[in-house]
């Protein structure tokens, strides 16, 4: 079987928001995942997954929340249009960051755990996203079984950082580079302009889908990071779906590159 997962930092309300929305629902509705792995949420008065869920109206996403322990109005969440999610549960990782995991079953008996987070974000503190990775690794590792794993989101670290050394020794290789043959050149920035993007260190690849067990990467790609059309009251390619460019894969069970073997 095939299932399709994808990882998006979204940026909550920042980030000229109210131009950039519509391009953000109308590309998460043109890419459909099966599973989506959402950071930096707004849980406000506007429910951001709820309203993303809600702009792809031919599928019913369940959706699983995690607040930020920090600033509980914003978090992340974790949409799923397929199978049964057998329950939620969060890890805490300090300093005031969060993970969290539902459990898949799929067709033909099929188990899958899928973990969202969002790691440190300061570029100066790797060794604080080392130990938010082996925290998260030690987790996975009591959780019971399951066929495969998916570990998707925003580890604010390039791939030769100590946090993502950290998911290789663990078991669990990069959907993107096990499809591609390397990774990305950036995942972030995407190209918007705005007066409260994002400035803190030169463009890397910082997010990942990190995948383990009898699963298998057949197709991964960036995507969500089309720049809008220029118009008479706008500069060309300044405005894209969210700041960051999102990570997807499908499974042999998906349809986002990777696949379940």
């Amino acid at each position: 079987m095939r299932l399709t997962v994808g990882t998006f930092n979204i940026r909550n309300l920042n980030d000229r928001y109210d131009e950039r929305w519509p391009l953000l629902a109308a590309a998460f509705a043109a890419f459909a995942p099966d599973v989506a792995a959402l950071q930096e949420v707004s849980f406000d008065d506007q429910r951001q997954d709820d309203m993303l869920a809600a702009a792809v109206p031919l599928h019913t996403y369940r959706g699983f929340i995690a607040r930020s322990p920090r600033h509980p109005a914003f978090g992340n969440a974790i949409l799923v249009r397929t199978g049964d999610a057998m329950g939620k549960q969060e890890l805490r990782l300090e300093p005031g960051r969060v993970a969290h995991r539902v459990l898949l079953l799929l067709e033909g008996q099929i188990t899958v755990w899928v973990v969202n987070t969002h790691l440190h974000h300061r570029r100066q503190e790797p060794a604080v996203r080392a130990a938010q990775a082996q925290a998260l690794a030690r987790w996975m590792e009591d959780a019971p079984a399951a066929d495969a794993t998916v570990i998707a989101g925003d580890f604010n670290a390039p791939p030769e950082e100590p946090a993502c050394q950290v998911m290789r020794t663990s078991g669990y290789r990069s959907a993107f580079a096990e499809a591609n043959g390397t990774e990305p050149a950036f995942t972030w920035p995407s190209g918007i302009q705005s007066p409260t993007m994002d400035t803190d260190g030169d463009p890397a690849c910082v997010d990942y889908l990190w995948i383990r067990g009898r699963v298998a990467a057949v197709r991964a790609w960036l995507a969500c990071n089309e720049p809008s059309p220029p118009t008479p009251r706008s500069s060309p390619a300044t405005t894209s779906p969210s700041p960051r460019s999102s990570k997807s894969a499908d499974f042999p069970g998906s349809s986002t590159p990777f696949a379940l073997r």
